[in-house]
């Protein structure tokens, strides 16, 4: 972060001081969590759904953070008072951007494949200068901020993640951090509880490109309709990326090895090969997003290429391929899933394990509304079709996938799947674990990586 005295805190978050030197410097960074204080930081006093954050304000302070963002003065705590924490965490965001006119803004969404095509950007933009990307899915109006905040004077791309739970959230990211690129990867059926239907998801995903200027630029699947459909609502210059001869960066003559995608790139009136070591044919989407971004920035095609095919999984749980002490390879794709993302993900489990048997352990896939029950039967369908040799789903709604036909089991809870696991992997099998965040199977996949866990 920038430095910043409390008084100019106070002026860019609305708020007002009380009880802490208006002259005192922020140095260190802002956080939502006590423990992460350290000197010359700021806490933020985020009211939850469990805690509240004002309760550990003197934790903070205690561990050197020079003033509070809060609703209400603290006794004993250096506090600047604002109406609401997390709109002005947001204020303060914008605020300090604006302060770093150097700074490109490469904004990203989509229904899947956010993170790990933030990963991918974020490693390619950082061989052309200082880049700061969030750590996992700092999508929301808490993460994004925080992740704006860690900018400073000598950042020169700043890589952002924006999820949505409803219509406007997109575009009140963007007012945060007004993005230079925006890339659309595509638009499927998570949330769609909330939102109600795809075409409703695809405006919530537009409002990205509609917040562009006219002299940005809008990275769009040439593959999905709906996002395609989107260069008609931006002032901004358009690139398609995908598979469809429509793409001006584009990826020819795909083959899978090993679960590892290979693809010849096409862009820029050239061609370079490219081996992506991520797990999962579903990785040549976000790499080719990641590539228009790169080229746009002025990378060269070769070396995009090289850096692609070097890439590897930067946030947890995502694709994450680790074998055991017992020789059973465990995919940890469990930090959260929907329809689309899970289809992709048992198809990467076969490709992986090249015939050797197959495990998929899955839990509920939430806000899926009405359809849920048939998305998740749909799932154990395609289980089925790909070959996945035994199914485990926890918990009682991924019941569903138990579809006829399929070698499948339920169990309650992520403690019932590790033991069954552990009374009946072999050496040689491979395992996906997958389900909503909520499920917290990534309990499943660390039980069975611990020192003989798997047996």
């Amino acid at each position: 972060m920038i430095g910043l005295t409390v008084a100019e805190l106070a002026r860019l978050s609305a708020g007002t001081v009380h009880g802490a030197d208006p002259d005192a410097i922020v140095y260190g960074p802002v956080v939502v969590d006590s423990r992460r204080a350290t000197p010359g930081s700021v806490f933020v006093a985020v009211k939850g759904e469990r805690v509240d954050g004002h309760d550990f304000a003197l934790q903070a302070v205690g561990a050197g953070a020079v003033a509070v963002l809060a609703r209400r003065v603290l006794p004993a705590v250096p506090t600047v008072l604002v109406a609401d924490p997390v709109a002005a965490l947001g204020l303060l965001a914008r605020g300090a951007l604006a302060l770093l006119p150097g700074v490109e803004v490469v904004a990203i969404t989509g229904s899947s494949g956010k993170t790990g095509t933030k990963d991918l950007v974020t490693g390619l933009l950082e061989s052309l200068g200082p880049t700061v990307g969030p750590p996992g899915s700092y999508n929301t109006e808490i993460g994004l901020p925080l992740t704006v905040l860690a900018a400073d004077a000598s950042t020169r791309y700043l890589v952002l993640e924006l999820g949505a739970r409803g219509i406007g959230h997109v575009r009140e990211l963007t007012q945060i951090a007004p993005p230079a690129i925006g890339v659309v990867l595509n638009v499927g059926s998570a949330h769609l509880a909330a939102f109600g239907s795809r075409a409703a998801i695809a405006n919530a995903k537009a409002e990205l490109v509609e917040a562009l200027p006219a002299g940005g630029l809008a990275v769009l699947s040439a593959d999905d309709d709906l996002v395609a459909s989107m260069a008609g609502r931006t002032a901004a210059r358009v690139v398609l990326f995908g598979t469809s001869a429509a793409a001006q960066v584009r990826a020819d003559q795909v083959s899978v090895v090993d679960g590892r995608a290979r693809f010849t790139l096409l862009a820029a009136g050239g061609s370079a090969p490219v081996r992506l070591e991520l797990v999962g044919a579903h990785h040549v989407g976000n790499a080719l997003a990641a590539a228009a971004v790169a080229l746009e920035a002025g990378a060269g095609l070769e070396s995009v290429a090289a850096a692609l095919s070097a890439a590897r999984p930067r946030s947890p749980w995502r694709m994450e391929v680790r074998d055991t002490a017992d020789a059973v390879t465990v995919i940890n794709d469990a930090y959260n899933a929907n329809p689309e993302s899970t289809r992709a993900a048992l198809r990467a489990l076969v490709d992986l394990a090249g015939g050797r048997r197959t495990w998929a352990v899955l839990g509920e896939m939430r806000e899926l509304g009405a359809t849920s029950a048939a998305e998740h039967a749909e799932l154990g369908r395609v289980a089925l079709e790909l070959g996945v040799d035994r199914l485990v789903t926890v918990g009682e709604q991924a019941r569903a996938i138990s579809v006829p036909g399929a070698d499948a089991v339920a169990v309650p809870d992520a403690d019932a799947a590790v033991a069954l696991l552990r009374g009946e992997l072999a050496a040689g099998d491979v395992v996906l674990v997958k389900a909503s965040r909520a499920a917290g199977l990534e309990r499943v996949a660390a039980a069975l990586l611990d020192p003989g866990g798997a047996r």
